[in-house]
């Protein structure tokens, strides 16, 4: 069941832009987990030389874990006047 939001969503919503903020982070959490399983899955046929694979896996994991910190830490979600 898809999140409900009780009001008129708007970005200026602080409540709103967090959750905005979570449900974004949390796709591409999902896109990444998508993307990787099927490269290593190919990646272990072994068939060319994929040798990238594990900086490539490396850099976009550190990419999320960067955005986990913007959200979780940095992002300001107090109400701007």
């Amino acid at each position: 069941m898809p999140p409900r939001w009780p009001r008129k969503p708007d970005r200026r919503d602080p409540a709103y832009r967090r959750l905005d903020d979570r449900m974004n982070f949390a796709l591409h959490v999902a896109i990444f987990l998508a993307t990787n399983s099927g490269l290593w899955f190919f990646h272990n046929f072994k068939y060319s030389d994929w040798s990238w694979l594990p900086l490539f896996s490396i850099i976009w994991l550190l990419l999320l874990f960067l955005h986990l910190i913007y959200i979780a830490a940095i992002a300001d979600y107090s109400v701007k006047s």
